[in-house]
């Protein structure tokens, strides 16, 4: 199995970036399609945007296109996630995700390995 921890969150201002990190043990990322979920108070979780293992296909959702960058590092064995522009409404815990497939399903469900979630809040 693999581990995964995120660390970057924080609180910003709207119309500013923040860089999500996701490192990786216990096996190495390119093993792994990898995406960044999010969930709100009250809220369903969500996906963000995906990168497919060993490609550089990248997936995002609406509310994510144009503004998040999904990247991934294979030497240091670690996923990004560079969010510009952000508003109110990104706030959220952001999760990472890996399943060990050559496609990306949405439905969390899908996904098998989570990372414990790092906190985000922007304010206006």
């Amino acid at each position: 199995q693999v581990q995964l921890v995120e660390s970057g969150g924080g609180s910003v201002q709207a119309g500013g970036s923040l860089r999500l990190s996701c490192a990786a043990s216990g096996r190495t990322l390119s093993s792994y399609t990898l995406g960044w979920f999010r969930q709100a108070p009250g809220k369903e979780r969500e996906f963000v945007a995906g990168i497919i293992r060993s490609r550089s296909l990248t997936y995002y959702a609406d509310s994510a296109k144009g503004r998040f960058t999904i990247s991934r590092d294979n030497a240091k064995n670690t996923v990004y996630l560079q969010m510009n522009s952000l508003k109110p409404e990104d706030t959220a815990v952001y999760y990472c995700a890996a399943e060990s497939k050559d496609t990306i399903v949405v439905v969390t469900t899908w996904w098998n390995y989570w990372g414990q979630g790092t906190q985000v809040t922007v304010s206006s």
